[in-house]
């Protein structure tokens, strides 16, 4: 897309409603993978096992991922810019209880959890912008927005080099300004469109529908697969390159900040990608590769080409999660709180047990292959889904938006 194309498309809605999603959602999701950032540190001061480990920096990927089954329905009831403030206000409380307490495990677990409203930000970010842009747009629109995922840049990259001057507590506690900041500039920026009809259905309405539709159901395993992967992997790979080949906090987290910003830059081009191509025909290429990158860092390779791996893994990662949601903003544009909240859910769910079962089965097996090895069939899966999707004449993205 050349410069004059994407200005003229970004004209064609409200960009400062789009600015303001994405800086909801930038700041957010370094909140939401702090814990993942400073893991290495966390489990030194308390001695943790590897299951320990995996279940630490997951938590957060839990919480955001229950509670973004609510929050996506909240948007299409009360309107997004309202429950988006309310996210950002949780974070703050989770943060100062960060900065103050979180002095052993099961504390740290519990702050953890409550962090994970900020994985939430996620089902306001992606209604906000898609309401903002027409239909022929919404790829781009949604992938931009969705671009704040780049958050693990700065999380993984800035959090081990703060941590090092103010202590791992001390980070929680600058982590307060920023997302002050992003308060203030969300409620300025972001203008409330008038609620399409389809929020006017009751809640429990709303989830009957997307709930019992296959293809909703098709979607949020693939975005499980895909996000899951994308945000699971970037909590867990400090660890890995830690555990594995001996790394210090901010060498790891260098190596898995260029990793987190590979797939944050392709998420957008998913999208377009998409608009122009098809996302189901995409997706159909997608997953294999995905597949065959794990098959090789199954195999624990050297470090350089570990890193250069994952950093292929999580640009493909990122680029199937502006596809998967070009489908759903097709499909479900008249509830896209509703459904985004749903699949969205599923990705945090996905990124949840991801580095759990790396950290479970490292301890089972004495080895990280095992963890490579699960995701490698769980691509494949998705790949004969996908498949049977396209050789089905039952379901159409095209059909009138729900």
């Amino acid at each position: 897309m050349t410069p004059h194309v994407l200005k003229n498309a970004l004209k064609s809605g409200h960009w400062p409603s789009l600015l303001g999603a994405w800086l909801h959602f930038e700041v957010s999701f370094v909140v939401w993978l702090l814990i993942g950032a400073l893991g290495i540190a966390i489990a030194e001061d308390f001695a943790l096992s590897a299951t320990q480990k995996g279940l630490l920096v997951a938590i957060p990927l839990l919480g955001g991922a229950l509670l973004r089954i609510v929050v996506g329905p909240f948007t299409d009831q009360f309107g997004a810019k309202r429950v988006g403030l309310g996210i950002l206000g949780i974070e703050v409380v989770a943060l100062v209880l960060g900065w103050l307490f979180g002095q052993n495990y099961a504390q740290m677990v519990g702050i953890g959890f409550l962090l994970g409203a900020a994985g939430a930000s996620f089902a306001v970010a992606l209604p906000v912008a898609s309401r903002a842009y027409p239909p022929e747009h919404q790829g781009l629109a949604m992938g931009i927005a969705a671009t704040g995922n780049s958050g693990v840049l700065l999380a993984t990259f800035f959090a081990p080099r703060l941590a090092t001057y103010v202590g791992w507590h001390g980070v929680f506690g600058l982590m307060i300004l920023p997302v002050l900041f992003a308060t203030v500039l969300f409620a300025l920026f972001v203008r409330e469109p008038p609620l399409p009809d389809a929020s006017k259905k009751s809640m429990a309405t709303s989830f009957r529908m997307v709930f019992h539709e296959r293809f909703m159901q098709w979607l949020c395993f693939f975005y499980g697969v895909t996000f899951g992967g994308f945000v699971g992997f970037s909590s867990f790979l400090p660890i890995f390159f830690h555990d594995q080949y001996g790394l210090d906090m901010v060498a790891a987290g260098t190596l898995t900040a260029l990793c987190g910003l590979a797939g944050s830059i392709a998420r957008p081009v998913g999208g377009h990608w998409a608009d122009r191509v098809g996302g189901l025909s995409l997706l159909q290429f997608g997953f294999p590769a995905i597949g065959g990158l794990c098959i090789l860092l199954a195999w624990l390779p050297p470090p350089f080409w570990a890193f250069a791996l994952t950093v292929m893994t999580l640009l493909l990662l990122g680029f199937g999660n502006g596809v998967v949601f070009q489908v759903a903003s097709l499909r479900y544009r008249n509830i896209m709180g509703t459904a985004s909240g749903f699949i969205g859910a599923a990705g945090g769910l996905g990124g949840f047990f991801l580095p759990f079962w790396f950290g479970l089965l490292k301890d089972v097996t004495g080895t990280y292959a095992s963890g490579f090895l699960v995701f490698v069939v769980l691509t494949g899966i998705a790949t004969v889904n996908v498949i049977c999707i396209q050789r089905s004449r039952s379901f159409s993205i095209e059909e009138e938006a729900l």
